[in-house]
């Protein structure tokens, strides 16, 4: 899945860059991803550890390499993307806001590719339920259960790359793409969670119904929200 998402990135990065005023060169799009997937990866594991398993992470820190484990963050990797975007950026001598707006479509295919592999592997799965489309999951019990990884691959894969592949077909302000895709995938993220399994061994993290995946998407949210209304000032 990881290698369906980064294929798909490539052809749409690809395609982007050879319009006119687009200001990549379709040559760009390997190194890019490159740097792209370093940051996914490294991040993603990283952050998967300090978020969800950090009691472990203390104790043996060795164990952010058992990857055959399991265990993959969404905002871990996505911490590690914008590392990997500020050294991209410095070293092509481009602004980060640049390089993101750019990125912005080409995230959503590789979420979507994510999410149907964990509907596929049976983790990651949803809340207990009645609904006449709840799934079983030999990994849950066979209880029947919300299949939240397929309402992620609707909303923040399939949706949100249309949304943003719309919105980023006519020039916008420098940021603008960039917050859409923050305040896109954190509200839709943060609208499954409440369908979706919390961490057995975290629970609710506050109020007694809020997930650590609904936490962290709060800074996204409020990012995405300064970055459209920065774009769209006089003040930008």
């Amino acid at each position: 899945m990881y290698l369906l998402g980064f294929a798909a990135g490539w052809w749409i990065g690809w395609r982007r860059a050879a319009r006119p005023g687009s200001g990549f060169e379709p040559q760009e799009i390997s190194d890019l991803l490159f740097y792209i997937a370093l940051g996914v990866i490294a991040g993603g594991r990283l952050g998967y550890m300090a978020f969800y398993q950090a009691g472990a992470f203390l104790e043996e820190p060795w164990s952010v390499f058992a990857i055959w484990d399991g265990g993959m963050s969404f905002h871990g990797g996505l911490i590690g993307v914008i590392v990997a975007v500020a050294v991209y950026a410095r070293r092509t001598a481009r602004h980060p806001l640049a390089v993101f707006d750019f990125l912005a479509p080409l995230i959503p295919p590789g979420l979507f590719f994510g999410r149907i592999g964990n509907f596929i592997n049976q983790e990651l799965w949803g809340r207990v339920t009645d609904v006449p489309w709840a799934v079983q999951f030999h990994t849950a019990g066979l209880t029947p259960r919300h299949p939240s990884q397929l309402y992620e691959a609707a909303l923040e894969g399939l949706l949100l790359f249309v949304v943003l592949l719309w919105f980023s077909a006519k020039p916008r302000p420098r940021g603008a793409a960039c917050g859409l895709f923050l305040l896109g995938y954190g509200g839709f993220r943060f609208l499954v969670e409440f369908y979706r399994e919390p961490d057995s061994h975290l629970g609710a993290v506050a109020f007694d119904w809020m997930t650590m995946g609904q936490l962290l998407c709060l800074p996204m949210i409020g990012l995405g929200l300064y970055l459209l209304v920065r774009a769209h000032k006089p003040w930008r």
